[in-house]
């Protein structure tokens, strides 16, 4: 048992391993993604729908304090990991250059990774700072993006900023797919149209909310 709990140690330390963290924890953040997309599609559906799945959502209580605390610790390992390879990478850049030059299939998406990454971290701050950690005793949420979206200024760094996380996302669920050996020669431009489709539904999808909220404002 302890000689297969240091493999699993020496498999994880490893540069597949940290890889394979980063695609099981960007997994789950697409999941995360598309799922609260899904609630943040219901203010079309108006103010007191929007209201009512936000008491619901709040009602689960200690369900969703343990989701919160989840998202977090996926978060930690997330950028942990994404940060030491970043640094493996840089290290390693001239050989990198190397086995690149006649590799192909760079995107833009694929060569900016870290600096979107780093951009997203920053917007989450604003968002948890602007939604989730506001006073909410005197006003409901539908209200509450109601005054946030009224700022031109933070309407248009949060669709900047669902661009980034577009951009993100179009390679990231590609490069997660590969990792966990979901790709193969035969599905590979399928998958790729996936991804690419995964990633406009999420920066449409939430880049569409602050416009939505303007026109109706």
């Amino acid at each position: 048992m302890h000689w297969k709990s240091n493999r699993f140690i020496l498999i994880l330390s490893s540069s597949i391993g940290k890889k394979s963290i980063m695609a099981v924890t960007g997994l789950g953040f697409c999941v995360f993604l598309i799922s609260h997309l899904a609630g943040n599609l219901i203010i079309y559906a108006g103010k007191d729908s929007f209201n009512s799945y936000a008491e619901r959502l709040h009602s689960l209580g200690s369900l969703l304090i343990l989701a919160e605390i989840g998202l977090f610790c996926l978060g930690i390992v997330h950028i942990s990991t994404g940060v030491y390879l970043f640094y493996q990478n840089f290290r390693a850049r001239p050989e990198r250059y190397k086995k690149k030059k006649n590799a192909g299939g760079r995107t833009i998406s694929s060569s900016t990774m870290p600096y979107t990454g780093f951009l997203i971290l920053i917007f989450i701050v604003f968002h948890l700072m602007d939604f989730h950690f506001v006073e909410k005793a005197d006003s409901s949420i539908y209200q509450i993006v109601l005054e946030t979206f009224s700022n031109p200024g933070y309407t248009i760094f949060y669709i900047l900023s669902m661009v980034v996380v577009a951009t993100h996302v179009d390679h990231g669920f590609w490069s997660l797919l590969h990792t966990l050996g979901i790709t193969n020669l035969e599905c590979m431009p399928v998958l790729r149209v996936i991804s690419s489709a995964i990633s406009l539904f999420v920066g449409i999808g939430f880049g569409s909310l602050p416009v939505f909220i303007t026109l109706i404002s």
